[in-house]
Formats: C-alpha cells, sequence, structure tokens
C-alpha cells in the first residue's frame, strides 16, 4: 500500500513541476521584428532592438500579466534625437509603439529600464484598466513616453520621461 501512494505522490509530484515550469516568464531579448504578444509573466533578459514597422514592438495579449525591463533597453526605429524626425509614423491603430496594451485589463511594465526611439509612444494604453507602469524611463519618442487612450484606474509611479513628442505633436511625458 505504501509503495502504491508513494506512487501516485511521485506522478503528482512530477505533474505540479511540469505545471510550474509552464508558468515561469518568457525570456525576451535580441531583435524583434514583428510584434511579440505576450500572454504569459515575460521579462528582458538583454537588450531589445525593435526593427517592427506600422505596428508594436511588444502588445498585451492576455490580462492580468507582468513585462519586466530588468534593466535592459528596448530601442525603436526613431531618430536618436527626435524619435521620429518631426512625424509620427503610422495610424493610431497601426503605430510604432514601444509596448501596447489595448482592451487590457491589470497588466503591468515594471522598471527599471528604458524605451526609446519609437516612432509613436514609448507605452500605450487603449481602453484597458487597472495598468501599471512603474520605475521605467521614456525617451526621444516620437509622441508620448506613455499615453493613455480611455480606461480607468490605471497607476503610473516613479517613471522618468524625457525629450519625447515632437514639433507636431508635441505630447511629451503622460
Amino acid at each position: 500500500m505504501i509503495h502504491r501512494n508513494f506512487g501516485w505522490l511521485a506522478t503528482g509530484l512530477c505533474a505540479l513541476f511540469t505545471c510550474a515550469a509552464s508558468v515561469q516568464a518568457k525570456d525576451i531579448g535580441g531583435t524583434i521584428s514583428t510584434t511579440l504578444t505576450i500572454t504569459e509573466d515575460s521579462q528582458l533578459v538583454d537588450d531589445v532592438t525593435c526593427t517592427v514597422v506600422e505596428a508594436a514592438c511588444i502588445a498585451f495579449g492576455a490580462s492580468g500579466i507582468t513585462l519586466d525591463l530588468n534593466g535592459f533597453s528596448m530601442t525603436g526605429l526613431g531618430d536618436a534625437e527626435t524619435g521620429c524626425s518631426g512625424g509620427r509614423s503610422g495610424t493610431a491603430e497601426r503605430s510604432e509603439d514601444g509596448i501596447s496594451a489595448a482592451m487590457q485589463r491589470n497588466v503591468t511594465v515594471r522598471g527599471p529600464g528604458l524605451v526609446r526611439r519609437f516612432r509613436a509612444a514609448g507605452f500605450r494604453s487603449d481602453n484597458s484598466s487597472g495598468v501599471t507602469v512603474t520605475g521605467a524611463t521614456f525617451s526621444t519618442n516620437c509622441l508620448s513616453g506613455i499615453l493613455v487612450g480611455g480606461g480607468s484606474d490605471h497607476r503610473f509611479e516613479g517613471n522618468i520621461a524625457v525629450g519625447n513628442g515632437n514639433s507636431v505633436s508635441p505630447c511629451g511625458g503622460i
């Protein structure tokens, strides 16, 4: 009887460890050439160079998840000094945002980390609720560092926004 119970215990523990492994964070680094949609907690493990045109670099595809920047940078295709060379790229639906959360609930971007040179916003939230962005730096993005379109119950704390906006759309920080 003890051996049979031990077998069930071993099977249960094996299943538990398999499930625990599947909920680990997705590791992100290097070049992103098409929008990366995250559906689980994720983290930068290296700097990111984003070559995506007319769409976001990283998009939240599920509610209740976190993106940890872990002190790394995300760099878009924008000009190093202006972020966009005076004009915005893309339409509202297809903007070159660094990070995008559209119609999600309780998503988090956690710094430290740098989001820069995107030809739209560094972070954009559209019709989401409970968005939290803390401890991140947004620099030289063509529109705002953080752009919020609708939603409610957001928390933005300890962020730095510098050199964002342009002469046509001087949005700036948040």
